[in-house]
């Protein structure tokens, strides 16, 4: 991965709701943008300028479904982005049981 692109990618995983969103997806399902926004709690333009960051970053693919749009983890994503992101959600969950 070149420098640019790792950097992008620290950039997207900056903020906790994108980082919710992507632990929530990273379960290989399909999720509802309402299920996110309820579960992270967000407005609904919040979230959408949040996916919007995470699809122009190529995380996350989304399928329009009557009113809503349901995403889900890329899965074209390079073996490396994934390893970088399967370790951040390890972190956060370790933090997550410090502070429990």
């Amino acid at each position: 991965m070149k420098s640019e692109a790792v950097a992008s990618l620290m950039s997207v995983l900056s903020d906790p709701t994108r980082l919710g969103a992507l632990h929530l997806l990273w379960d290989g399902r399909e999720h509802c943008v309402c299920e996110l926004m309820d579960r992270l709690t967000a407005t609904q333009s919040r979230m959408s300028r949040h996916m919007a960051a995470l699809r122009n970053a190529g995380l996350v693919v989304d399928r329009r479904d009557a009113q809503w749009v349901r995403y889900r983890r890329n899965p074209a994503l390079s073996p490396e982005i994934v390893a970088i992101i399967d370790a951040v959600i390890v972190a956060m969950a370790s933090e997550r049981k410090k502070a429990a």
